[in-house]
């Protein structure tokens, strides 16, 4: 019976000690007085401050794309789980985990290096101006600055705060003053001194496209060691000029993007001729890709029969959550046009494209 009492005493002191950590969060979080303009200001602003910290976020979208683009279908349709050490926007590394391995990517002023314990080599890429994401951009910080940069303190308000890795977070929502985004809401809560964003949820078309947050934060600026990189000694190392198929068609493609499409003026262009368009402001965001033959038509077959797919004079269409999808073929011309806006936004931009004469560079 002594032996039975013992044992039932372990147990109850392990349940005791699992169950810090949920009842912990659970604890009213205490309340900032901080303005949402003061709040923005400091999100925007805390790129600067240092950290370690474990995140996990979770995409709410199965796009049906092809093989090309499996990567960015994986990002936002599945579960990632990161490990940051933050030094600064020139210098940092994440972790990307996963159940057949991981991948580590550490980011400087020119460029990132690739660590793939499973392929054992190393791959170095500039900073190309367009680019598929990947899992190191659901990181929260990085995720929330990026999608609050072009806010303005009108389009924000209060949320209350929230326990987000065991600091009270005071809490921030943006509405986007866009009548063509399908960005309903972005929330955001921010550690109250730094202004590092914690925990971030992007909804949209009724979907919550994707919830990011720091399980672990500890602020402080972590060791150069740890965000530093040299491959090992006879392992194989690659340079990649185009990293990705959007990168390749960036920089190869004939076609030159208008400078404006839809009212969006244009975003980026490589050295002044890239291919890819990318227009916007703010999380309202269209992209207009030129593809080629073989790929669109490869798009194309993968599409049919995809649920809520539509056949329009254009091209095939489809929306889900708020990511809508054109694949415009018009005018002996096809591009890929997709983007956080409203099936009749990427009509008008098909139209557009169409209208006007092919500039070529």
């Amino acid at each position: 019976m002594v032996g039975l009492l013992r044992w039932c005493a372990v147990a109850a002191g392990v349940a005791v000690l699992v169950a810090l950590p949920p009842l912990a969060g659970l604890r009213p979080a205490r309340d900032s007085e901080v303005s949402a303009a003061d709040l923005l200001a400091r999100i925007k602003t805390s790129a600067d401050a240092g950290y370690t910290a474990y995140a996990e976020a979770v995409g709410g979208l199965r796009l049906p794309l092809t093989d090309q683009f499996d990567g960015l279908t994986d990002l936002l349709g599945d579960r990632s789980r990161l490990r940051v050490w933050w030094r600064g926007a020139d210098d940092w590394r994440i972790d990307a985990l996963a159940a057949t391995g991981e991948t580590d990517v550490y980011g400087d002023a020119t460029g990132t290096w690739t660590w793939e314990y499973e392929g054992e080599h190393a791959v170095r890429a500039a900073i190309p101006p367009v680019r598929i994401p990947h899992g190191a951009d659901l990181e929260p910080a990085q995720l929330a600055r990026r999608l609050l940069s072009e806010a303005d303190p009108g389009e924000v308000s209060r949320l209350p705060a929230r326990r987000v890795a065991g600091r009270d977070a005071p809490g921030l929502r943006l509405r986007p003053d866009d009548p063509q985004t399908t960005v309903s809401s972005v929330d955001v809560w921010a550690d109250p001194g730094s202004g590092v964003p914690l925990h971030v949820e992007v909804v949209g078309g009724g979907t919550t496209v994707v919830r990011s947050s720091y399980l672990d934060f500890r602020p402080g600026t972590p060791d150069p060691s740890t965000t530093s990189f040299t491959p090992p000694p006879g392992e194989s190392v690659r340079v990649e000029q185009s990293a990705d198929l959007a990168t390749r068609i960036d920089r190869f493609a004939p076609y030159v993007p208008p400078d404006e499409l839809v009212g969006y003026p244009l975003r980026q262009r490589v050295d002044g001729l890239g291919a890819v368009g990318t227009y916007g402001r703010g999380v309202s965001v269209l992209v207009a890709i030129p593809l080629p033959g073989r790929v669109s038509w490869r798009l194309g077959d993968q599409l049919e029969g995809t649920p809520g797919l539509v056949d329009t004079a254009t091209g095939p269409q489809l929306a889900v959550g708020p990511v809508s999808l054109l694949l415009s073929r018009v005018a002996g011309r096809i591009w890929l046009l997709a983007g956080t806006v409203t099936t009749d936004t990427l009509q008008r931009a098909a139209a557009q494209l169409a209208a006007a004469p092919p500039r070529i560079r």
